[in-house]
């Protein structure tokens, strides 16, 4: 019997899809694994001009409301929190505009398929 790939794994080649497919789309990565006692931040990537903060969600299937569902109040909350304390230490992006997109993954490993939701979410959901 295989072994099952563990959590940490799906999560690394989860983030890893993700990250091609939107530098795929022409977003250049400034940042991965960006981590703050509050909260973290995936990747940041630039979308032309804008700023953009993603949050990558894997889950094996849909059940129990899916990857999507999994990004509630609490974690946009630590993911706004995260993005301010990175703009605060990245002072040439200040005066950016910025988003919140997610990306999730579903499937098994090898044949993860990636679902960009861009502008998740603004400030005003959190």
């Amino acid at each position: 019997m295989p072994a099952r790939p563990d959590r940490r794994q799906l999560g690394a080649a989860a983030e890893a899809l993700a990250c091609a497919t939107l530098e795929h789309a022409g977003l250049v990565t400034l940042a991965r694994n960006v981590n703050y006692r509050f909260g973290e931040l995936d990747l940041v990537m630039r979308d032309g001009d804008t700023l953009v903060f993603v949050e990558v969600r894997y889950r094996s299937s849909d059940r129990f409301g899916g990857a999507a569902g999994s990004v509630d109040h609490g974690k946009r909350r630590r993911m706004v929190l995260a993005a301010r304390a990175w703009l605060s230490r990245q002072r040439e992006f200040t005066d950016a505009p910025c988003r919140f997109d997610v990306v999730t993954a579903q499937g098994a490993e090898g044949m993860l398929q990636a679902r960009w939701l861009r502008n998740a979410f603004s400030l005003e959901d959190v």
